[in-house]
């Protein structure tokens, strides 16, 4: 948890000296309230003995009638009678009181009291503000850290748990720093201060009150040992609801398609009954800590009135002394008792922060390069033997693919389910690396161009359409949010997608919902499509981003793209023939090798699995055949 520390600012640091400041200000109020209590019951005695001297000790009447009157009793005169010590110096300060000195101490009583009130408020305020900053760097850390991983690393942790990391994770470790820097520094500071004040009143009441202390100390480390288990184990459990949750809401359709509420129901049940039990467990047990530290008060307060109440029959003890032995020994209970709790917060905060950092420690498997390297073409693109495989994988997707487009040429990749087509144009934007080979664009290795820089020159249309929440503009923009409206109208024009939209309410103005769920799929994509040419790239992927269009619409799409986009090189993963019949070259890919590379007339004769795959959609008369 303390390596979450390093996200502090400098501010923070700064503050964190004043917290300090102010907690030690605040524990010295709450210890110098105690002297002034014990002054107040002093001066409110001594002044009942001045005022009525029938209710003086006995072993001081004689004393009294001696010299008479108050006035009488000074140094010198109590001297002449040969009364010294402590009987001297109570019957001065009896002499001496005052209602003024009641009053005196009990202002003092109300502005360190008032005092003590501002430092903890103070305390509280900076805790809260340090903790929040903090949580919020820690946050930005994660989404920062994630938004830089492969898919590799996402797929390595999961999305529910990558959420639950940057919310409830991040949460727990928020509420462990605000009681930390509340309590880490006051207990003790407290619990030592007390100890030291009540080891010069009385030896009895200190063992009474050690001896409470340990039966704490006892209770709280056995709560501990049952507790800490449930606490480690609470956070995978949260991932596993999240992932539940998820699941079902993103595939609603389909369960309600098939009438497995119930089944999905049931999954849900399970994950929720196994943390409700978790939690049921850990706050029971919680809930013992109350009754059990009032219990411990309570039981320490009796047992210093009963062996106060003794000592003072006993003449050993005051009743000034006593009070202030019972709030001294409030505090060292309540600091103890601080410091323990905060002991059983920690292992939830210690396993939270435990995954924050495995996260932000997580090494991503594209390594950035400092400095781009000098691209010596332009528009040219090219794959070097290239070989692919999963790292959890021991067998390879792509197997030495080579081929070279040059600017304006269009590549086509084509072949069964599984064959490694999204793959392969996923390792051009580096969403992974290559295995084995090279890929070249512009004449430079993709791992020597900085993954900005190689972004900034792709147009990239995933297989399935992605949207965002915020207007149609803003989505078409996403890419280049300073392109004009004109822009925006012409790449929505060249996407097919200008005509819907202006049907809509408010036309680019209207607003999609997260998701794109206010949209059909053949909408997202033709979005999406446009999204891509706003950013005027180099280079487009296609991944299969044609399938939810009609053919009609496809044909006037790939028409626009020959004019917007003439000088790009296009990449177009595609399952019908007829997207790709056009194209300069023609990858055909089986089980991650290309069986065929060439133009459609080529492959038609030379690639079985392409005269396969063409016959099953099209007939030899219109394949030319």
């Amino acid at each position: 948890m303390f390596k979450l520390y390093k996200k502090l600012r400098p501010v923070d640091w700064i503050l964190l000296v004043v917290l300090v400041g102010l907690t030690v200000l605040q524990v010295y109020c709450t210890m110098t309230l105690a002297d002034f209590v014990q002054d107040i019951i002093k001066s409110i005695t001594f002044l009942g003995y001045k005022n009525n001297p029938a209710g003086l000790p006995a072993e001081l009447m004689p004393l009294y009638n001696a010299l008479g009157d108050w006035s009488n009793f000074t140094a010198e005169s109590l001297g002449a009678l040969g009364i010294t010590g402590e009987s001297a110096e109570m019957l001065l300060s009896i002499a001496g009181t005052t209602t003024g000195d009641i009053w005196y101490h009990g202002g003092m009583m109300l502005l360190v009291a008032a005092g003590s009130m501002l430092c903890q408020i103070s305390v509280g305020l900076i805790a809260s503000f340090v903790s929040s900053n903090h949580s919020a760097n820690i946050r930005s850390a994660i989404y920062k850290k994630v938004d830089g991983f492969s898919i590799f690393e996402r797929e390595k942790f999961s999305t529910p748990s990558l959420i639950t990391r940057t919310t409830n994770d991040v949460q727990q470790v928020q509420m462990a720093n605000i009681l930390m820097l509340r309590m880490a520094v006051a207990a003790p500071i407290t619990a030592i201060w007390a100890v030291c004040k009540i080891q010069a009143a009385s030896m009895q009441l200190t063992i009474a009150t050690a001896v409470a202390v340990v039966l704490l100390i006892i209770f709280l480390m056995l709560l501990m040992i049952f507790v800490m288990p449930k606490f480690k184990i609470m956070q995978k459990l949260v991932d596993g609801l999240n992932g539940v949750s998820r699941e079902n809401l993103t595939g609603l359709r389909v369960v309600r398609a098939y009438n497995a509420e119930e089944y999905q129901e049931k999954k849900f049940g399970e994950a929720n009954e196994k943390i409700t039990k978790t939690q049921l467990f850990t706050s029971r047990m919680m809930s013992l800590l109350s009754p059990i530290m009032m219990l411990i008060m309570n039981g320490i307060t009796l047992a210093i009135y009963w062996l106060g109440a003794t000592l003072i029959n006993a003449g050993e003890l005051d009743l000034a002394t006593m009070t202030a032995f019972t709030m001294l020994a409030s505090q060292i209970i309540m600091s103890f008792m601080m410091l323990m709790f905060m002991f059983v917060l920690m292992p939830r905060a210690q396993v939270s922060a435990s995954r924050i950092n495995q996260v932000l420690e997580t090494k991503s498997s594209i390594a950035e390069p400092e400095t781009d390297a000098e691209r010596t073409e332009e528009g040219t693109l090219e794959f070097k033997n290239v070989s692919f495989a999963y790292p959890d994988s021991e067998l390879p997707v792509i197997k030495n693919i080579s081929f070279k487009a040059q600017k304006g040429d269009t590549v086509a990749f084509i072949g069964s389910t599984g064959s490694g087509k999204s793959t392969l144009v996923n390792l051009v934007p580096r969403f992974f690396d290559v295995t084995e080979g090279q890929i070249l664009v512009d004449g430079a290795d993709v791992k020597t161009i900085k993954q900005k820089t190689l972004r900034k020159l792709i147009g990239y249309v995933p297989q399935k359409g992605v949207l965002f929440t915020g207007t149609v503009r803003e989505n078409i923009a996403f890419g280049n949010p300073e392109i004009s409206n004109d822009e925006v109208v012409a790449a929505a024009k060249a996407a097919e997608a200008d005509g819907f939209i202006m049907q809509m309410e408010k036309g680019y103005d209207s607003e999609i919902s997260q998701g794109g769920k206010n949209v059909s799929g053949g909408q997202k994509q033709r979005l999406s499509i446009a999204r891509a040419v706003a950013v005027k790239p180099e280079f487009f992927i296609f991944d299969d981003s044609f399938s939810a269009l009609d053919y009609k619409t496809d044909k006037k799409v790939r028409e626009n793209l020959k004019k917007v986009a003439e000088g790009a090189t296009k990449l177009i993963v595609a399952q019908r023939i007829g997207t790709i019949m056009d194209a300069n070259r023609i990858v055909v890919l089986d089980k991650g090798e290309a069986v065929g590379i060439g133009t459609h007339k080529d492959l038609l004769e030379s690639c079985e699995v392409y005269r396969e795959i063409a016959l099953s959609q099209l007939s030899k008369e219109e394949l030319g055949i």
